[in-house]
Order: structure tokens, then C-alpha cells, then sequence
């Protein structure tokens, strides 16, 4: 592995790749060379090998890339041969959905506690029968239930305030879906996804069509 520094775009585009690799495999192929691959699923493949070759040689000429093995090598890479336990704070609709949503634990995400500061929404039971539980209780379940990943899915107002509680209690990578920018804090990631700026980038498209930049 190169020791340079990998952009997140380019640990984006590796989940990409898993994702075809994962449907290249249901589909009993053993091998696909970086060409087929880009052609089968609109991608790039001078980018394809360029960003695999951040992480080792994969391929063998005249074959291409074995299929499995190079998914358990996008697996490791990614972090994705354990399963890591993630909190929900917030019982929103958002919320709920995603703590209702399957397909984490098929991706190695397994939600193991939610919280709410609404004590209608307090020790009702999802999915697994997991419970909404009180914000009052937050460090300590997550330091008990050992988690590692917070998705923040709380008014804006209060997210920083959340964020530094989470932080405070070890928790070092966070998914923030409130309207806000979290403050930096040394040896913490935190991906943040607003839809605000997602539709008004779709907006911008649709005011102006033409000399769009195409790609992903």
C-alpha cells in the first residue's frame, strides 16, 4: 500500500467498486477485468486500476481480477470484516428510518442502541426489539454497548452539544444528518450529509443544463 495519503474520493469510488463486485458475485462471475467492469456499470477504468493501485496489485494480466478475492480485499480495506456497533440519537422520522432500515447488518453496521429526548417516544421497541432509549442514559450505554459510530439525526440547535457528549465519550466517528456544521475535534471523523445542499446542487443543475460537469 502507498504510504501517500488516499482522498476520500477515493474511498467513495472503492465502495462503489464493492457494490459491483458484491452483484458480480451474485451473478456466479469469477473474474472481470477493469475495461468490463467500467463498461458493465458506467465507471472509469484507467480510474479503477489507478485507485486500486493505492492498495497493492490486484490483477494478474491476461485475467483480469478475481472477483471474490478482490471483494474481501475491498472488505478489509474498508473496514468491513467485523461488524461495528452504531448508535442512533434522535427518533425522528429520519431516525427511525434508518434504525428500521435491514440492510446494515448485510454491510457489517449493527444498530445496537437508539435515544430520544421525547418520553412519548421512550422505551417504545423497534426492529430486534431494539428500545428508544433516554438521552439521560447516553455516555453510559455507549461505553457499555461499546460503540463506534454515532448517526446524529437532531435538530440543529442541539447537534454540537450531542457531538461533544458522543466525543466526550470515545465515540470517534460520527454521520451527522442535522443542517450544521460540527467543530473539528483531533482524532474524530465526522461525515456530515445534508440534503439541503444535495437538492440545491440538483437546483443549480436545472437553472443551468448546460456545461454541467458530468461524472460521479
Amino acid at each position: 500500500m502507498k504510504t501517500e495519503k488516499i482522498s476520500e474520493l477515493t474511498i467513495n469510488r472503492l465502495s462503489i467498486y464493492l457494490r459491483c463486485l458484491n452483484e458480480l458475485a451474485g451473478a456466479g462471475e469469477a473474474t472481470v477485468s477493469s475495461r468490463s467492469l467500467a463498461e458493465r456499470f458506467n465507471l472509469n477504468s484507467a480510474q479503477i486500476r489507478k485507485d486500486l493501485a493505492y492498495f497493492g496489485e490486484f490483477g494478474i494480466r491476461g485475467v483480469g481480477y478475481y472477483v471474490e478475492d478482490l471483494r474481501q480485499q475491498l472488505m478489509r480495506i474498508l473496514g468491513l470484516l467485523t461488524t461495528h456497533r452504531v448508535a442512533i440519537i434522535g427518533a425522528g422520522n429520519l431516525g427511525l428510518a434508518l434504525a428500521n432500515y435491514p440492510g446494515f447488518s448485510e454491510k457489517s453496521f449493527r444498530i445496537v442502541a437508539i435515544f430520544d429526548v421525547d418520553p412519548a417516544k421512550v422505551g417504545m421497541k423497534l426492529r430486534d426489539g431494539l428500545t428508544i432509549s433516554r438521552t439521560d442514559g447516553l455516555r453510559e450505554t455507549i461505553e457499555r454497548e461499546s460503540v463506534e459510530i454515532v448517526i446524529l439525526t437532531v435538530p440543529a440547535e442541539v447537534a454540537e452539544a450531542v457531538f461533544n457528549e458522543v466525543t466526550g465519550a470515545g465515540v470517534r466517528t460520527v454521520l451527522n444528518f442535522a443542517p450544521v456544521h460540527l467543530p473539528p475535534r483531533p482524532g474524530v471523523k465526522v461525515k456530515t450529509v445534508d440534503l439541503s445542499i444535495s437538492l440545491e446542487s440538483l437546483s443549480h443543475f436545472l437553472a443551468n443544463p448546460a456545461g454541467e460537469p458530468s461524472g460521479w
